[in-house]
């Protein structure tokens, strides 16, 4: 009887997600391993440099089903999250939030207005920012990516690594290298569907 609970237990614990994400007051789930910052992008594309990351903003709503998929199916997954963590630094913004954002273009604006500025309108949105900050852009203009909207778990690290390997600067378009690195996982008996 003992024995039965022990794999029964086991079984259950296989079934949980790996690491389920909080939320927060503001209502948005949070990664422990999400950046906190002042929302100053130039400040924060230098730190990120100074840790040898790229930053990467991604905004989102309460009550975003998609948001809590992407927290809970794919920023879950081990494979994912410890990828973005070695290589990015990611800051979270409120789509309707109230706190302040220093542009690169030095407007301080509500993370709201910023949104509308940038043309966020779908939850969640990841922008990719470049490894300087540039002169004379705000940041939705310096984005050397922006990936609008949820993915599934492939598609979405997919695109982390393209912009880690600065894919955004060669002739490979992300769909096709996208489709490449699936054909690769099949041919090697990775994948059997995405």
């Amino acid at each position: 009887m003992v024995r039965m609970l022990a794999v029964l237990v086991a079984l259950i614990g296989l079934a949980l997600p790996a690491a389920a994400s909080q939320v927060g007051e503001d209502g948005l789930h949070k990664e422990d391993w999400f950046a906190i910052t002042f929302k100053d992008v130039g400040e924060d594309i230098a730190a990120a440099k100074e840790e040898g990351k790229r930053l990467v903003m991604i905004f989102e709503q309460r009550g975003c089903i998609y948001c809590a998929a992407m927290h809970e199916k794919i920023l879950s997954d081990p494979e994912v999250a410890e990828y973005i963590k070695a290589n990015y630094k990611v800051v979270q913004y409120n789509l309707f939030g109230d706190e302040e954002v220093t542009d690169l273009d030095g407007e301080v604006l509500t993370e709201k207005t910023v949104a509308r500025k940038w043309g966020v309108v779908f939850t969640p949105t990841i922008m990719f920012m470049p490894e300087e900050a540039p002169d004379g852009k705000d940041a939705a203009r310096a984005a050397v990516q922006v990936m609008p909207g949820a993915f599934g778990r492939l598609t979405f690290l997919n695109m982390f690594k393209w912009v880690r390997e600065k894919g955004y600067e060669g002739d490979e378009h992300f769909q096709k290298y996208h489709a490449r690195i699936i054909n690769e996982m099949r041919a090697a008996g990775q994948l059997v569907s995405e």
